[in-house]
Formats: structure tokens, sequence, C-alpha cells
């Protein structure tokens, strides 16, 4: 909780109190992995053509993206207070002290948030943030400058003494409903959406891979795809080969393409849309599924039909890079695996009581049906949840025993930047942070990305001779997190792209 209030503050441009979560925890004492899902959720008065203009086209997400009707209605916040009704050790009012002196004094603006601020992000150009990144002679804020945010520490003090209903009702909840109301496009959240917001408690979905269980979020997360990548890439031999083996890469490329194009079909809100979650990873279907991967690359491999799937429209989500994740255990077994999000970056641009609100409606299909009428499964209804690509795992050993976590930012190619880490450090015995710092390939759909500089030529090469030509402008957003107990030690990484540490405390 104290972690997200502070990233609140000094990382505004990844995740927020002013969005969503999904917090997987291993429980040390029962031995159990919960998911706490605060995805937020679309106001009562949402309709599925509220992404649309009046012609009906998808509206341009440089417009959708600063909107009022893009913010949904938050729920990091009620997800938190659900997780330390149950679990809380330290009172709820004892958690905000140094983020709230932080706020007040300030704090020295980061080389990724610098560089963040020097960006052509549309939401740099809402009043709310030109306000609060401009020093008082009217020159931007830079790396090195000092940042004060006293609006957020005076919210943090309310926060503390009246718990999540500070932000969900009263003052705060009145200024985000004027703020998302007002145009363009303005929202129809009201009170009643921000008060009725609940957090949900759910079963993980667990599978085996190798040695380990993977334990991840069902829908609305997209951990049920990752499941699958990882079901497809047992049917190959990429643990047999290594980082320097084009082939192993392919493999990944392959497989990536054909887990998205079941994702992006299949995947919503479990409780609006039929899910064929365990359709998607039974072992029938993946055998026939990594049947597809031959010896070079095609054209974009369509959505299959797993046991139980429903006939939807193809997907139409943007869901560009944002995002944060950390990982905290104890020293009692707890362990906690969090991604959290504002959506992208800066969120709206719009804030309330110096907090971004997220751009999380957009995270829906803009495009809610196909021709033939059908639905798309990530379509906008009042309620739901837009589908996620936010993918917190845990690994427990065949004793049930903690064995790793990981997670990642980045948008719908978080599946992708936690796969490629997870292949490393499993199957090819990486170090942990030598996982991570791996080169980015993010295949979807007819493209394949990545850090083409950070390939050696001969990989490229490889890679092209397999139908690959790997193009620059993705895969350096990604924002890795991962542990990996070996030998009873903590092995742990943190993504060199962006700012992080490690920190083991020895047991006292």
């Amino acid at each position: 909780i104290a972690v997200q209030a502070m990233l609140s503050l000094v990382e505004p441009q990844s995740s927020g109190l002013g969005g969503g979560a999904f917090m997987t925890f291993l429980d040390g004492a029962a031995g159990k992995v919960v998911i706490y899902d605060g995805r937020e959720t679309a106001p009562a008065g949402a309709s599925e053509t509220m992404l649309l203009d009046e012609a009906g086209k998808p509206l341009p997400f440089v417009e959708a993206v600063v909107s009022g009707r893009a913010t949904g209605v938050p729920g990091a916040v009620r997800m938190l207070g659900m997780a330390h009704a149950e679990h809380g050790k330290l009172p709820w009012n004892s958690l905000f002290g140094d983020v709230e002196r932080t706020a007040r004094e300030g704090f020295v603006i980061t080389p990724r948030l610098g560089r963040m601020l020097a960006g052509s992000f549309p939401q740099l150009n809402a009043a709310d943030a030109r306000a609060y990144f401009t020093n008082p002679d009217g020159s931007p804020k830079k790396v090195g400058d000092r940042l004060v945010n006293a609006p957020f520490a005076d919210f943090l003090r309310r926060l503390a003494a009246q718990g999540p209903d500070a932000l969900y009702t009263g003052e705060t909840a009145q200024r985000i409903v004027a703020k998302v109301g007002s145009g363009p496009l303005a929202s129809s959240m009201t009170l009643a959406d921000l008060a009725a917001y609940k957090p949900v408690k759910r079963e993980a979905i667990c599978n085996p891979y190798r040695v380990y269980l993977v334990c991840v979020p069902p829908p609305p997360s997209s951990g049920v795809g990752f499941l699958e990548l990882l079901g497809l890439l047992e049917k190959t031999d990429i643990a047999a080969r290594g980082p320097d083996d084009p082939q192993a890469w392919y493999l990944f490329a392959e497989a990536s393409r054909i887990m998205y194009a079941d994702r992006d079909r299949y995947v919503g809100d479990a409780a609006f849309v039929s899910v064929p979650v365990q359709g998607m990873i039974d072992p029938a279907y993946i055998a026939s599924r990594a049947a597809l991967i031959g010896p070079r690359a095609g054209p974009a491999p369509a959505a299959g039909t797993p046991p139980g799937a429903t006939l939807v429209a193809a997907d139409a989500t943007l869901e560009p890079a944002g995002t944060s994740h950390f990982i905290v255990g104890d020293a009692a077994g707890n362990v906690v695996s969090m991604t959290t999000t504002v959506e992208s970056i800066f969120g709206t641009g719009r804030m309330v009581d110096g907090f971004f609100l997220n751009n999380q409606m957009t995270d829906f299909s803009f495009s809610p049906r196909d021709p033939d009428g059908r639905a798309a499964a990530n379509a906008v209804a009042p309620g739901k949840r837009p589908r996620s690509s936010m993918i917190p795992l845990i690994l427990l050993d065949k004793q049930g025993h903690f064995a790793g976590a990981f997670g990642s930012a980045g948008g719908n190619a978080i599946l992708a930047y936690v796969g490629k880490s997870l292949v490393a450090a499993v199957d090819w015995g990486l170090p942990t942070q030598q996982a991570l710092a791996l080169p980015n390939l993010v295949a979807r759909g007819p493209f394949f990305a990545g850090e083409v500089d950070k390939f050696s030529p001969a990989l490229l090469e490889g890679l092209g001779a397999r139908g690959v030509a790997l193009r620059p402008g993705r895969g350096g957003d990604s924002g890795v997190h991962g542990v990996m107990i070996r030998d009873g030690k903590v092995d742990g990484g943190y993504d060199p792209r962006r700012e992080g540490r490690v920190l083991v405390e020895a047991p006292r």
C-alpha cells in the first residue's frame, strides 16, 4: 500500500491512486495463491458505442485518451483496502506518512520521468499536466528539478484518516466526477458509480510449466493467454536451446503470435462474456495449435477454436505501453506480485487532488461489433472491466512452496516481456538479472518488433532466414521484475530499461 502511494507520486506516468491493479498474493501460512482484482469498471452510463465518432468510426486514440469518457472507475485503492482488511499488520493510517512528507517537501525528478516529460504524449498538453509540470517562470520541469505536490499530501492525510472512502465518497469523489464530466467527450460517471465500486477476490489460474506451477490472475487479466504461451513453448525444444540460438527466438515469436491471436479474440470480463479458460489451456488444443509452428513464419495466425469457445467478433483494442510492477516478500513467506497502472502515460493527463486519472476505458475494443453484428469479447458494457494484459504471476515448486514471481509493464507486450524473462530464467538457467536484460521480441499478428540493436547480427540473420524480419519500435518499454529462489537463496532482477532495485534483507 505504501509502495503504491509512493509510486503515484514519483512515477505518475505509470500508475497511481487514480488507476487500477491486479495483486497476486501468496499467503505464506495457508500456502495458497489468491488474486485481488482492482481493475477499473465502466460507469453505469457507458455504452458499447462510446468509443465511436458520430459516423460510427473508432475515435482517434489521441482524442479518446485525453477525453472525459476515457476514465474508468478507479479500483486500486479499494482493492488495497480489501487486502489490508484481510492481511494487514500495520494500521492503515500508519502507511502514508513517508509519502505525505515527500509530497510536501518535493522529490527530484528522475531520468525516466524526465524522459517522459520530454516526450510528445498528448496527455502532456492537458491543462492539469501542463500546470503540474511547469516551473513558476513558465519553463518546463526537467530531470533534476524538484516537484512538490501539496494537493496529494492533503489527500493522503484524508486517505489515512478515512480509509478508501476518502477517494470513493465525499469531496474527492465529487472532484473526480466533475473532472471527467467536462469536455471534450464527457464521461457519464456519477458519484453512485464511485460509491458502488467493489474489488473482486478471485481464484488464481494455475498450470504447470516444467517443474513449476505458474499461478496468474483469471479474466479480465490475460493470465490464461500467458499460460497458453507456456503450453505452446513446452511443445517445442526451446529449453534445449539458448539465448544465442535464432531458432529459440523464432519458436518464441511463433508461439507468441498464436497465443496473441487467441487472447485477442476470446479474453474479456468473464462476468459479461464466456471466456474459454480451460479450453485455451486444454492439452489437446495446445498440441493442435503448436502444430502450426513450422520451419518458417507465414501470415499472421488466425484465432483457433478452443473447447467451449463461442463465436465472437475480432478485437480492436489498442492498449499502448504504460504501467508498473513490483514484488514484495516478507519473513513469514507472504509474497505480493502486483501490476498497477493508469493505462497510458500520465493516464488522461487530468488530475484530481494531486493524482492522475486513468484512461482505462480505452483498453476496451473501440469497435464493439463486427459487420455480422457479433460483439467483441472486450466490447464496452456498463460495469464491465476492460481486458488487461497485466499478469502478475507467482511460481510454486512441487511442494507448493514459493519458487519465484514475475511481472512487467508494457501494455499488450507484457505477455512477451514476461514470457522471454521466464524462458531465460527457467529454461536457459540465466541469473534473473541477465534474463530480464535479454533483448525483447514482441510478435503479434503480422508484426515482429523488438530491440533490434540489442540482437547480434547473427541472430538477426537467423531470424530473417526463418521469415522473421525484426523491426524496431517496440521492446524498450518493458518494466519486468523477477525473483527466483535458487538453492534457497533469493535471485532477484529488475529491468535495466527502467529505474529499479533488488533489496534483500537477511532475517533477523
